[in-house]
């Protein structure tokens, strides 16, 4: 049995043949060169209409140099944060006609460079989200992969626009918050060593210290993650801490996980906060008093950046600061200590 033919694909051969004019003109007039003359471009669009001409989009965008896709790198995209971040990219891209690429370091900062050097080679400019690598890196890779918009990082280059989140103001609002209840030994669960955002709520929380010299605050050396957080309550209790900032919402629910496994009570013995306000905080047992950052917003705004650069449009707002603030629930409370004193 003869196999049926499929239906004929009309190509740009066809249409310059119908409008009588050659390929180029054709290419020009699809790729929305004005140049062409704007009898000879209505002929070739009414050509075009006639036959039902559908341009190849991969085709077309390689011929103009674009992909109309940008490329994200995050350190881990296990994290909710980082994919809220992503979704206020994706969703703000899509509305201008681009998509995301993805690529996941897994908190290994030596793959950062290579992935941001795929990715931009692929894409029209990558997002860098809170990368691990170090300024000295950053500075070196950051001209190679222009235009690029930094989350949670800045650089020197005034090409690359920055969103931040300013968690060295969210740490102290938060060891205020905590102080405030009465607590004056605080331990800071840190995130990860390569981490920039860590090292903004280190530095919060010496600025803090220089307003509390009551309050002893311990450093106690650890990471992101649930499992983290979780292997983390041995130094917390040995700390003798009545509370506990950790690095975020995702290790302040490891910690609690691991206290509740010890029949050690939250808040009654000891307060913890998280930071971020990812979705599952309010739903933890007891719910999980953070600091809250718009991170859908924080995905949007780089967009809005990524988007100028593209388009040339001017950088009216180099860096843009996100302020988190703090939300108090069930896992913070008075110290034991000072129920103690009340009571006699």
């Amino acid at each position: 049995m003869a196999k049926r033919a499929g239906p004929t694909r009309i190509g740009i051969s066809d249409v310059a043949a119908k409008a009588g004019v050659s390929l180029a003109t054709v290419s020009r007039v699809m790729n929305g060169n004005f140049s062409v003359d704007p009898q000879i471009a209505a002929r070739v669009r009414e050509a075009a209409t006639e036959l039902k001409y559908q341009p190849n989009p991969m085709g077309r965008n390689l011929a103009r140099g674009k992909t109309e896709t940008i490329g994200v790198v995050v350190p881990d995209l296990g994290n909710p944060t980082f994919q809220t971040v992503l979704r206020g990219v994706s969703r703000a891209a899509a509305q201008d006609g681009y998509r995301v690429l993805i690529a996941d370091s897994s908190e290994v900062s030596s793959e950062e460079a290579i992935l941001a050097g795929e990715a931009r080679r692929r894409c029209d400019g990558v997002v860098l989200c809170a990368p691990r690598m170090s300024a000295a890196e950053l500075e070196e890779l950051a001209p190679s992969l222009q235009p690029m918009v930094l989350v949670n990082r800045r650089t020197d280059a005034s090409e690359s626009p920055s969103v931040m989140i300013d968690y060295g103001q969210g740490i102290q609002d938060l060891a205020a918050h905590l102080a405030d209840l009465g607590h004056t030994k605080i331990a800071y669960v840190a995130g990860p060593a390569n981490s920039a955002s860590n090292a903004l709520r280190v530095a919060g929380l010496e600025k803090f210290k220089l307003t509390h010299p009551h309050v002893d605050i311990t450093y106690l050396n650890n990471g992101s993650t649930f499992e983290d957080g979780y292997e983390s309550a041995d130094d917390v209790i040995a700390s003798g801490a009545t509370g506990v900032l950790a690095f975020n919402d995702l290790t302040a629910m490891g910690l609690l996980s691991s206290l509740n496994e010890r029949g050690i009570k939250v808040p009654a013995d000891i307060s913890v906060t998280g930071f971020d306000d990812i979705p599952f905080a309010r739903y933890t047992t007891p719910p999980l008093t953070t600091a809250a950052v718009p991170i859908m917003e924080v995905g949007e705004h780089a967009w809005a950046q990524m988007r100028d650069l593209l388009f040339g449009n001017a950088i009216t707002e180099p860096v843009q600061v996100f302020e988190p603030h703090v939300v108090v629930r069930g896992s913070t409370g008075v110290p034991a200590t000072a129920k103690t004193t009340v009571q006699l």
